[in-house]
């Protein structure tokens, strides 16, 4: 065994994810699993980044915990009072990354100290695309790339040349919303074109330039020697094999949070992972603690969904009118322009006294996997939905943009796990979904997401396809490391 943390360590990796909180968290868990193999780890973020991970999601504790885990940062070029949580902000980060980002990356991949050797092998989010293959080239230096989105949604990015050349795309208005699609290999006849990535939303005219940006950077990936996916053999098979048929190799080594718990399980020195923006309040927990066994409705839009007035107010009405307990996650930003004069509805506070709990921030893993949870209404984010997956929790889905408008299909319509409210938002809806995953249909969902809650956990576990996948992530990275070193 010290002989084969000798040789671990021999190897650096440098992770650099993309910089929004559903690529830091699921990267830091990559990061995390490839530490148990001995490797020495650098983990690569943002200034800003960098700040509220040292505030919210004790690093210096993983620090501790992984001695070969190390967190460092550059500047995103942006001030300090930029929001970085809209679509704006992705596009100025984007632009940032992609033309000032090179040589403060390079200088990072070519140095070198007494404790730490040169950078063997960078993992590159797949939102970096061109800059992290064109750095890779370079220095000389193998790239893998990394996924954060879902299988199905990267694939249909991948595809969309070929939507276009058999005339499926664009999309021609909302009369064409319901339209299936026919030429996407490995889910032929599930997608309509309102279940296309939100990339493919609109106009010829105002889709074009975005969407030809996010299939560019689909298509650096082919430029890697690897592709890492956060899934798994049984959950996304037929695409997989798909894949494979593009990419020189394919690791699907998910779900990254649940294989992380089950590497670290006979440790209970581990600290837990986490990768939080904001700071949880913990009291929620405690309110769970009282409420009776899968009763209660987790409601959480992620990290930077914003909502109007109006929507908030449709939303809190069908909860309350539903009669049913829920756990609210309402983040301060999370509502667009709100009018702090605008008071509550007496029956909308009166009813979430009597049954329900709101938060700024929630620990969600942990909330997920509590006895008291029956279901969650989610925006669908790839993270949520495999967290939910994997703790057996069925979700009625509102997605905004981005994958989440094809991962509430998958979860629906492929997987069977819950319901699909996309593009609604009103209460009456709202009240008959909650009610419906909660009562009236609750034992043929919650049937389907324990089943496949228990295909999560074996993929993880020894001879699992995601336990052998990542030994072949591992063992790649030690091949390329010796050509290197």
């Amino acid at each position: 065994m010290a002989e084969e943390e000798a040789a671990a360590g021999r190897h650096h990796v440098l992770l650099l994810p993309g910089p929004m909180q559903g690529n830091v968290n699921s990267m830091m868990k990559l990061a995390q699993l490839l530490a148990l193999h001995h490797f020495h780890i650098t983990f690569l973020t943002t200034d800003f980044i960098h700040r509220r991970l040292h505030r919210f999601a004790d690093i210096h504790s993983l620090s501790q915990t992984y001695p070969n885990l190390e967190f460092k940062s550059i500047s995103d070029g942006l001030p300090d009072h930029h929001p970085r949580s809209n679509n704006n902000a992705f596009a100025d980060l984007y632009s940032f990354f992609n033309s000032h980002g090179k040589p403060l990356l390079t200088e990072i991949l070519l140095s070198k100290t007494a404790a730490k050797p040169k950078v063997t092998c960078l993992i590159g989010d797949g939102f970096l695309g061109g800059l992290t293959a064109d750095v890779a080239d370079e220095v000389g230096i193998p790239v893998i790339h990394f996924r954060a989105i879902s299988v199905s949604s990267f694939w249909a990015l991948f595809c969309a040349p070929n939507l276009f050349e058999s005339n499926e795309l664009p999309i021609r208005g909302e009369e064409d919303m319901d339209r299936i699609i026919t030429a996407l290999p490995g889910m032929e006849n599930i997608i309509r074109c309102r279940d296309l990535p939100s990339f493919y939303r609109g106009t010829e005219s105002n889709q074009v330039d975005p969407l030809k940006s996010t299939v560019f950077d689909c298509h650096q990936t082919l430029r890697a020697r690897g592709v890492i996916l956060n899934t798994f053999e049984d959950l996304d098979g037929p695409l997989l094999s798909q894949m494979r048929l593009k990419f020189l190799r394919v690791f699907a080594v998910g779900p990254l949070h649940a294989h992380l718990n089950s590497r670290r399980v006979s440790d209970a020195k581990t600290t837990p992972s986490t990768a939080s923006f904001w700071e949880a309040d913990r009291s929620c927990l405690t309110w769970l603690d009282s409420q009776p066994l899968q009763s209660v409705l987790y409601v959480s839009f992620g990290s930077i969904t914003t909502v109007t007035r109006e929507r908030l107010m449709e939303f809190w009405y069908g909860l309350v009118n539903s009669k049913k307990r829920f756990l609210w996650v309402i983040r301060p930003d999370m509502v667009a322009g709100e009018d702090n004069g605008d008071r509550v509805p007496a029956e909308l506070e009166e009813g979430t006294k009597e049954r329900g709990f709101i938060v700024g921030w929630a620990p969600q893993e942990e909330v997920l996997t509590h006895k008291a949870i029956g279901g969650f209404l989610t925006h669908s984010g790839w993270n949520s939905t495999l967290e939910s997956l994997v703790a057996g929790v069925p979700m009625i889905c509102w997605p905004c943009f981005a994958d989440q408008q094809i991962n509430s299909r998958f979860v629906s319509e492929v997987w069977k796990i819950g319901l699909d409210m996309k593009d609604l938002c009103d209460r009456h809806v709202v009240e008959k979904m909650v009610n419906d995953v909660m009562v009236h249909r609750r034992e043929e969902f919650l049937k389907s997401a324990q089943a496949m809650a228990t295909l999560a956990h074996k993929s993880v576990s020894p001879g699992g396809s995601s336990y052998s996948s990542l030994q072949d992530l591992v063992e790649y990275i030690k091949s390329v490391g010796r050509k290197n070193n």
